[in-house]
This record gives C-alpha cells, structure tokens and sequence, in this order.
C-alpha cells in the first residue's frame, strides 16, 4: 500500500513549507492560477505535489521556483519546513539589491549625496 504522506494538496504544501501565513491564502493563489507545476498553470488547491515536482509563482516581487524534496506530515519550524524544498530561484544580482526602489538611502549613500552638494556655509 502507497504511503499516504506520499502525496499532499499543493495549498496544504505551500502552507507547510511556510511560503504563505495561512492555508486560504495558499488555496486563493493557487485558486487565481498564479502557481504552475511542473511548468504547467494549476488552477485548484486540491492538485497533489509528489516529490520531485518543481513549482514557480510569485512572492512579495519574487518569482520563486522550487523543487519539492518531501512532503511533511505538520506545520513545524522554520528549519523542518526548509528541509521540505530546494529552492531553484536564481540568486538576486548585486545591482539589482542595490536599487532599492522606493527605500530611504543608507548613512554611506547619504554622506556621498552631502559630497555633491556644494557647501553653502563659507559665505
């Protein structure tokens, strides 16, 4: 007889290996068809995830792409959920981290913008 934790929802998954706070949010990305598996668009929470599957949909402004290693039997820590994936995302380039859109500068950016600007108090 197959083991039964052989196979898993891919909204249970998701929420196992931490990607998503809670089962629903999960079950509506998957549900929007915003998650693939295997390449392919899924569009119901109840697709099963064997071992081996690779997944790619969106987090925050990342396109994640993961391999399912196993499929776990809880909701535990962080380091039991990582064991549960490898992640395949490309790493971010330095210069991509270095524009920030939107974030305020760091102390370094803002002593080299007081560089440029001419110094008005020798007047």
């Amino acid at each position: 007889m197959a083991d039964p934790a052989a196979k898993l929802r891919i909204d249970k998954w998701l929420w196992f290996a931490r990607f998503f706070k809670t089962r629903t949010l999960a079950a509506k990305q998957v549900g929007a068809g915003h998650v693939r598996l295997n390449g392919e668009r899924i569009a119901k929470p109840a697709e099963t995830v064997v071992a081996g599957d690779v997944l790619t949909f969106a987090q925050g402004s990342r396109i994640r792409v993961i391999r399912v290693l196993a499929t776990g039997e809880r909701r535990g820590p962080a380091p039991e959920a990582q064991a549960l994936y490898e992640d395949l995302t490309p790493a971010d380039s330095a210069e991509e981290t270095a524009e920030r859109a939107g974030a305020r500068p760091t102390k370094r950016d803002r002593r080299a913008i007081d560089a440029l600007k001419p110094d008005l108090s020798d007047d």
